[in-house]
């Protein structure tokens, strides 16, 4: 006998072999009852889950959130009261690449975390970035589908990409900080992350405020060059995944500073940009950041898939204190995230035990489904309402079921009562005021190459127009760049630069 444990089936009966299989003789065919070897090669088989459509390529960790400031005058969250520590499980992605895709391509990172309240789960699904290409869902899947790859080739393409772009002028601040600097992050610990969206908090007295998320590295902001980038994604084409994991085992734990813009509730009406629409920023001289805590990673997951694999994350997933607003992105977040989590993970992905709260009961009339786990004692009732003693709806808990205001005023159009709403105001601002001069060199190089990988006449030209919109000086020198590019192109079907520039 040995310290050294049997192997098992997956009921936990001891197995005979590891490495013979079962055969009517020494070199006979095998026997269908070996049910060991029937139950390896099935499970095998079914391994894996489907990966994400989106955000597919990504890694995490799980670390605590401690909320350092008052900020009870704004929202009633358990979590965000002064002094409260909640464990957390944060998930960074690459948006558009799929699950071996190099962490290092030019992308937005996803930003997801899921707090373990003692009010039930709290997710909030978001990016590196403030804002984002679209306004409204109805358009997200035609986003993603232009972003990935031709049917036919299976190639991802420039003239696809910048078709939906430039036929999308909401895009512009988005795809300005995607062609900037930021758009190759040298690590997760070195970029910051945001909520992007408007939320709702609501205090314990009942007042509603608007907010917006901004998680600042305490690590500092660093940044790949192009160069940088596309070497390592062919090198280390998990660089993101091993920085952070080699980190977090080295003991230098990465941290963040959660500051919240806050807006009354009733400056939404009448601010001179729409503060619903995930293309705007609000400008900090107008809601300054005002802190609440300080977010920790400090333990790696033990094991990838369970624990970050199969995490799921949720926009609508809320807690008391917190609530959506009419911004028609999270809206329609809040249906299609979690129906992909039910269709990739399982109708009880919630179940598992990264996704369970840690800190709150779970008193629900869900009912059966695969994979069903958890359940209720036979005596309590499956359906409401009941005269049983089942759980019921309290409506002075859920602090965020009110939701807000459909008075009308938050309906009408932006061009009435935003008056500086436009597709291009703060792209150009971005680009003006906040690049420097090298980084703005930087721009016009990642612009050229993408922009020029760009087979359609047409598709160009509308680019061009896109980047002069953003800025007139920025669109005559793209052009001018693209020109001079094609003239020193070599000949093509008889007429000289007319080859394809490289894709950035």
């Amino acid at each position: 006998m040995t310290d050294t444990p049997y192997t098992t089936t997956n009921a936990g009966a001891p197995a005979a072999s590891d490495a013979h299989s079962r055969s009517v003789g020494a070199d006979g065919p095998l026997v269908l009852h070996d049910h060991y070897l029937v139950e390896k090669l099935a499970q095998f088989n079914r391994e894996r889950v489907p990966e994400r459509v989106v955000h597919a390529k990504g890694g995490g960790a799980f670390g605590t959130f401690t909320t350092t400031h008052d900020v009870s005058a704004y929202t009633c969250a358990a979590l965000f009261q002064p002094g409260v520590r909640t464990e957390m499980l944060a998930r960074f992605s690459s948006v558009a690449g799929e699950h071996g895709s190099p962490d290092t391509w030019r992308d937005p990172r996803g930003f997801a975390l899921k707090f373990y309240t003692t009010e039930g789960n709290y997710d909030l699904v978001g990016n590196n970035t403030p804002v984002f290409f679209l306004r409204d869902g109805i358009k997200f899947p035609d986003f993603i589908r232009s972003q990935k790859r031709l049917p036919g080739s299976n190639l991802r393409d420039n003239d696809m990409q910048w078709d939906f772009w430039s036929l999308s002028p909401e895009s512009a601040h988005q795809v300005t900080w995607l062609m900037g600097d930021r758009g190759l992050p040298s690590s997760w610990r070195h970029m910051d992350g945001f909520g992007s969206h408007t939320y709702q908090w609501i205090n314990a007295a009942g007042e509603r405020f608007w907010v917006k998320y901004h998680f600042t590295t305490q690590q500092g902001i660093d940044n790949l060059t192009a160069d940088e980038a596309a070497q390592l994604a062919g090198s280390d084409a998990d660089h993101h995944i091993r920085d952070l994991y080699e980190h977090i085992e080295a003991g230098d734990f990465p941290r963040w500073t959660l500051s919240v813009q806050v807006m009354p509730y009733a400056d939404a009406a009448t601010y001179r940009f729409n503060p619903f629409d995930l293309t705007k920023v609000w400008p900090h001289a107008d809601y300054p950041l005002i802190e609440v805590g300080v977010m920790e990673l400090d333990r790696n997951p033990e094991n990838y898939f369970a624990q970050i694999e199969q995490a799921t994350f949720a926009p609508s997933n809320f807690v008391p204190g917190i609530a959506a607003s009419p911004d028609k992105m999270l809206l329609a977040r809040v249906f299609s995230y979690a129906d992909a989590h039910r269709y990739r993970v399982g109708t009880n992905h919630g179940q598992l035990p990264v996704n369970a709260p840690h800190a709150a009961p779970v008193h629900s009339y869900a009912k059966d489904g695969a994979a069903r786990y958890s359940f209720a004692d036979a005596s309590v009732p499956v359906y409401a309402p009941n005269s049983l003693g089942g759980p019921a709806a309290d409506p002075a808990r859920a602090a965020e079921s009110a939701g807000w205001e459909a008075d009308g005023e938050l309906q009408r159009s932006a061009a009435t009562l935003h008056p500086e709403d436009d597709d291009w105001g703060q792209a150009g601002t971005l680009y003006r005021r906040v690049f420097d001069d090298a980084a703005r060199a930087r721009f016009l190089d990642t612009l050229a190459g993408h922009v020029g990988a760009v087979r359609s006449d047409a598709i160009r030209e509308r680019a061009l127009q896109y980047w002069t919109n953003v800025d007139t000086d920025l669109g005559a020198a793209l052009r001018a760049r693209l020109a001079a590019l094609a003239a020193t192109l070599p000949v093509e079907n008889g007429e000289p630069g007319t080859a394809s520039i490289p894709i950035a």
